[in-house]
């Protein structure tokens, strides 16, 4: 029994459920989820962000980066990342059963964004239906669509943002936008496109927003027929019943990116699926620790303590004595030029004493304190950098022109692509940034999910279809 309302899409010429798969990044989505999801009948997403390919006995390439500079890294970064997604998507469709669709999902702040999609879309004509792409302004994502001919579905947070992209590039190449994913910034996992303007701390209703986006897509002519995407929270449909068939939204399609990780088809390790049933209501972060600058959020691990009590270890320091900063820093630092206030001293010296003896600078006039395996472990990993972010906040790399961002390296932050693959892979889940949404802990509450149950991604699908 399907729920109320919901009707099947027509999408890339065929008719699939309003059911979309979330992208998920780093090998936490790959051929055997998203194929599956289009053989349930709707629309599977292939992270096309650092994928897996596999040699000739159908094990994982490790990713091994052997170059001596940077530069030479990331190039070795955007053939992995092509070979990769490439395969994802010939396995997924392959899967799929000519069922459904099959997207895939860029980052357009990843290393090498354009050369990647533009690597993967070559391979695979014909196999692609569409390109979701968020986390920054894809302006370009429009015409690279419209030279492969592949749908293209901007991922934005605000109507503001879809406006900026629409008047600049968008409208250009209106044929091909076949949906609009809106965001939650407070709700959704992984990258999230909160503005300056919207507080963190206080999270705005989806529907005004989505309606508010609606009303621009309106204005500049676009039908309702264009799906608007809800993506973050989404989790059992009925809680949406009023979105959907809602003259005020338009058509509207839902996205579920936390739900398909605890699925049989779903590529996480077994130590990432039991951490998701454990999760309590809060125990998801949005936070701004990500080398990308965005907010993100994830589950609130050793991993992500160590990161706050990291910067909570922070002091201000001038490099002449100045107003209040009247001593010198004598704690953690080589060299006087470091003054610093009485209390800050103070603070310092305690830090010290716990074996945070080390000091270093951030970009912001500030010091922080790590004990001397911590200082290594991020020195290593800065140096390490193979340029997976167009801009890097902790390792100050950048993908074009002169290859830096010209900031110092910012040692509050972490290497992401290390991280990301280590906790895909099998690394501990306490010691790696492990994403969600802030819907996770209802895999605890949720029936569905009692006595350790893992469904297949049809089960789940079939679910999502009921209401629940």
């Amino acid at each position: 029994m399907t729920f109320k309302g919901l009707k099947p899409i027509n999408y890339g010429g065929r008719e699939v459920w309003p059911l979309i798969e979330g992208g998920k990044g780093v090998s936490a989505t790959n051929h055997a989820s998203s194929g599956a999801w289009a053989a349930a009948g709707g629309i599977g997403t292939v992270s096309a962000v650092n994928a897996d390919s596999y040699d000739a006995e159908g094990k994982i390439v490790p990713q091994v980066y052997d170059q001596l500079t940077r530069k030479e890294r990331h190039e070795q970064l955007i053939r992995y990342a092509i070979d990769g997604a490439s395969e994802q998507v010939k396995r997924a469709h392959e899967i799929s059963n000519g069922q459904g669709a099959i997207n895939i999902n860029v980052l357009w702040e990843m290393g090498g964004a354009q050369e990647v999609l533009e690597g993967v879309l070559e391979e695979t004509r014909g196999l692609v239906t569409g390109v979701t792409c968020g986390a920054g302004m894809p302006y370009k994502l429009a015409e690279i669509a419209a030279r492969y001919q592949v749908n293209y579905l901007p991922i934005i947070s605000s109507a503001r943002a879809f406006r900026a992209l629409w008047k600049r590039s968008y409208h250009k190449v209106s044929d091909l936008m076949a949906a609009v994913v809106y965001e939650d910034p407070w709700l959704a996992g992984g990258h999230n496109g909160l503005s300056n303007a919207e507080d963190p701390l206080k999270p705005e209703d989806p529907f005004p927003r989505v309606a508010a986006l609606r009303d621009t897509m309106r204005k500049e002519g676009i039908s309702d027929e264009v799906p608007i995407v809800m993506a973050g929270g989404v989790w059992f449909l009925r809680e949406w019943e009023n979105w959907i068939d809602n003259p005020e939204l338009g058509q509207i399609a839902f996205q579920f990116g936390t739900r398909p990780l605890l699925t049989e088809e779903s590529p996480i390790p077994q130590g990432w699926k039991d951490l998701l049933r454990t999760l309590e209501e809060g125990d998801v972060l949005l936070h701004k620790f990500s080398p990308t600058g965005f907010y993100s959020s994830a589950v609130k691990n050793p991993f992500l303590w160590d990161l706050i009590h990291r910067s909570e270890r922070q002091i201000p320091y001038s490099k002449v004595s100045a107003g209040e900063h009247t001593v010198q820093l004598d704690v953690g630092v080589k060299g006087k030029n470091f003054w610093v206030t009485p209390k800050d001293l103070e603070r310092a010296r305690n830090w010290a004493a716990e074996g945070h003896t080390d000091a270093l600078k951030t970009p912001d006039d500030t010091v922080i304190f790590v004990a001397p395996d911590k200082r290594a472990e991020i020195r290593k990993d800065q140096a390490d950098c193979m340029g997976c972010l167009s801009h890097c906040g902790f390792s100050s790399w950048k993908d074009h022109d002169d290859f830096t961002t010209g900031r110092l390296a910012d040692p509050r932050s972490f290497c992401i692509q290390k991280t990301l693959q280590d906790i895909a892979h099998g690394g501990d889940v306490n010691e790696n940034l492990a994403f969600a949404g802030h819907a996770a802990y209802r895999f605890k509450t949720d029936p569905f999910y009692s006595n350790n149950f893992t469904p297949s991604v049809k089960q789940l699908v079939d679910r999502i279809l009921t209401g629940d």
